[in-house]
């Protein structure tokens, strides 16, 4: 960057730099998505903190199981904690 900014060139990269931040703030709780990564693996980002990333292969075995996955779910639902969304 040029050291010699004027204040109204550092204002315009503070407003901007702001609503950068805003956007990527609310774009953070929207929705799921998904990424294939360098070794060719499968990230599902929007669950938590960290992507939940597996091979292709296992996605498939993890969906195939989608109904034991819910009925477990369903079944011990007492014992689950909940988090909510922000």
């Amino acid at each position: 960057m040029n050291a010699q900014m004027s204040n109204a060139q550092l204002a315009a990269l503070v407003a901007k730099l702001q609503a950068d931040l805003a956007e990527a703030k609310a774009a953070k709780g929207r929705s799921l998505s998904l990424k294939v990564s360098e070794k060719g693996a499968v990230s599902l980002y929007g669950m938590g903190r960290f992507p939940v990333t597996l091979y292709g292969s296992q996605w498939e075995r993890l969906l195939n199981e989608a109904d034991t996955i819910k009925a477990f779910l369903v079944t011990n639902a007492a014992l689950l904690s909940v988090k909510e969304a922000k």
